[in-house]
């Protein structure tokens, strides 16, 4: 072993071994260990302490609480104010010309009437200036979702409707009676849109013709049909009865007829002719799976006129 060095008084004598076991005083961090701010800036707050996240939250809240206060103060002062007077909503008589209220002063109010005196009562209600037409609505019993109980059918008024109809006739030959005939000739004017008549009655060969043309027709009641008459091969008898007053109702989606019976010059008395015949028709029609009352209400109605409640069970 070697021999220790000798020094002064003043210098301290180190060993090789001594400076081995001397502590360690001083360590570097490695370059990639994180700092004391780094270490600060990820670790959760500590008790006591706030995160910036925490801050934002807690003024968010803040924010919220102050609206709403602002709100409720602001309903406050509204509901503290002197609201301008509601005027009181009219009725529907109410917003009625003066003509229909005049003419609904004449109808008693909840009665029932026969229908032969709503018929009557239905001609002096009129307040138009023109020949107005008297309408019958019956509302039924019927499921119209339902195959049988879609009710269509036609009929012959014995009174005629007061109308005068132009009739077409969609076949090959000219038809004495019809006011336009021939296949070229109404096919034409459908091409165009064009409709100058208000019943199309057609021969079954040529309705495969009018097939292409049914999205015009059909939306205003004009397709021809078997039911109503209007598909036959006796051209001449449909065109007769089309002229005597022949007329086509069917039940809409909510289960009613509506039907004119005649014009308000009719009178009483042919209206209540045309208006039996309706009912009577509509009663045939009665599909076999109905199941209870039948006719539930019967109203009676002129163009733009009051209307009035007619016994159903008459």
């Amino acid at each position: 072993m070697a021999a220790a060095k000798k020094t002064t008084a003043d210098e301290t004598i180190t060993t090789p071994i001594e400076a081995v076991e001397a502590p360690v005083t001083h360590v570097e961090a490695p370059s990639n260990t994180p700092t004391e701010e780094a270490v600060s800036s990820t670790a959760p707050a500590k008790s006591g302490k706030r995160s910036a996240k925490g801050i934002e939250a807690a003024e968010e809240k803040a924010g919220k609480i102050e609206a709403q206060q602002h709100r409720a103060e602001t309903e406050a002062e509204e509901a503290e104010k002197p609201k301008a007077p509601v005027k009181p909503t009219r009725s529907r008589l109410e917003r009625r010309s003066k003509g229909y209220r005049k003419a609904a002063e004449q109808i008693e109010k909840g009665k029932v009437y026969s229908l032969a005196d709503a018929l009557e009562l239905a001609t002096k209600t009129s307040s138009v200036k023109f020949d107005a037409s008297v309408e019958l609505h019956v509302r039924l019993g019927v499921d119209p979702r339902q195959a049988d109980q879609n009710i269509r059918t036609s009929l012959v008024l014995p009174q005629g409707t007061g109308k005068n109809v132009r009739i077409a006739v969609f076949a090959d030959e000219n038809t004495a009676g019809a006011d336009l005939s021939g296949v070229e000739d109404i096919a034409r004017q459908l091409e165009k849109g064009t409709i100058d008549f208000d019943i199309l009655i057609s021969t079954p060969a040529n309705m495969a013709k009018l097939g292409k043309y049914a999205r015009l027709l059909g939306p205003r009641g004009l397709m021809p049909n078997p039911k109503s008459g209007t598909v036959t091969q006796d051209v001449a008898k449909a065109i007769q009865e089309a002229k005597a007053g022949r007329v086509e109702y069917r039940v809409d989606s909510t289960g009613i007829v509506h039907l004119a019976v005649g014009k308000v010059s009719f009178g009483g008395a042919k209206l209540l002719e045309n208006a039996q015949a309706v009912l009577n028709s509509i009663r045939a029609a009665k599909p076999a799976s109905v199941k209870g009352q039948y006719l539930k209400a019967v109203h009676v109605t002129t163009t733009m006129g009051p209307s009035i409640t007619v016994s159903a069970s008459e």
